[in-house]
């Protein structure tokens, strides 16, 4: 069974409430139609009824709750919510209630207040529209010191990683972690590779070094991320700093770092920043022709995922399943 289809599995398994607020889109609704027939997860429309429907009326979504935040019962009760949450940041009860009619807000106190598990927007919306509600109101997990992100990549007749499965991280939202940050990208990550796939996590802390082949600031920072990590999570198998092939090609990660237990095993890739994160996942994503789910978030206290603003329905369809599968890990 491939990546996909133990996400769908496993959200079937248990299924969660997740929220989508862009319904004016046609891939929105769409999708929502492909997750009931399925399945995946029950899902709340962000909108007038009447309108979500005529967006594109060939898909059924009669399974579907369709909540309008200007009629909902619930709207003065997360108004006043949220202007609790926000009162000591100058927000206004004025304010908050103008807010709350914001269908990414309202989709998020959803979450906050209980009545859902997650959400999943993006298709309309920037990543920063998208994530500010959630950093706001649900705010980091515990235990967990930033938001960061990560990408499943599942490639072709590959026997590197979990047979071809790795994570990539960061490669959507934070720019330039220093080696704590980085730290706790790798902890964050280990455990949402093992939440997602069951697969044991072996996390590879990149560079363009290995074992102090190269000597620059730009190394020193991934191996004292390293050492962070080891010391926050010392059962958790990663090591660094090491080059990619060192990391994943066993022949390579011998050679190149013999006593290591990492080298060539490697099934979760840290890099170093975006810049090498977000070209790592598009190179992969091009070249092998490999599958890429995410951006993925980890950190927020309950699981909301961006999508890409050129995504398809069926991306729309993974996403949520990962959420939900996420969901039931928070």
């Amino acid at each position: 069974m491939g990546f996909i289809d133990t996400i769908f599995a496993k959200a079937k398994s248990d299924k969660k409430t997740i929220v989508l607020p862009e319904a004016s889109d046609p891939r929105t609704i769409e999708a929502c139609a492909k997750i009931l027939e399925k399945g995946i997860a029950n899902i709340v429309l962000i909108g007038n009824p009447d309108q979500v429907k005529a967006v594109a009326p060939q898909w059924d979504i009669s399974g579907a709750t369709i909540v309008d935040p200007k009629t909902s019962a619930k709207y003065e009760s997360y108004a006043n919510a949220y202007y609790e949450l926000r009162k000591a940041k100058g927000m206004t009860l004025e304010q908050a209630h103008q807010t709350m009619l914001d269908p990414l807000f309202y989709g998020v106190m959803m979450v906050k207040m209980n009545e859902a598990d997650g959400m999943v927007a993006g298709a309309i919306n920037s990543t920063a529209n998208t994530y500010r509600p959630a950093l706001q109101i649900l705010k980091t997990k515990p235990g967990t010191k930033l938001v960061s992100s990560f990408f499943i990549m599942v490639v072709p007749d590959c026997e590197y990683g979990a047979n071809g499965t790795f994570l990539f991280s960061d490669a959507g939202l934070m720019e330039n972690p220093d080696a704590d940050q980085l730290s706790e990208i790798a902890l964050s990550s280990a455990a949402s590779f093992q939440n997602l796939t069951g697969i044991e996590p072996i996390v590879g802390m990149l560079s363009y070094s290995t074992y102090g082949s190269a000597k620059n600031p730009l190394v020193d920072k991934v191996i004292e991320a390293t050492r962070l990590a080891k010391e926050k999570a010392p059962d958790l198998a990663i090591d660094g700093e090491l080059q990619l092939d060192a990391a994943i090609v066993p022949s390579i990660g011998k050679s190149k770092a013999p006593d290591s237990t990492v080298a060539g095993k490697a099934n979760c890739l840290i890099f170093p920043d975006l810049n090498a994160g977000n070209i790592g996942y598009k190179l992969v994503q091009r070249l092998a022709k490999a599958e890429a789910y995410g951006p993925v978030s980890q950190g927020i206290a309950r699981p909301v995922n961006d999508l890409s603003r050129g995504c398809f329905a069926d991306d729309i369809v993974g996403v949520v399943a990962i959420t939900a599968v996420q969901a039931q890990e928070a």
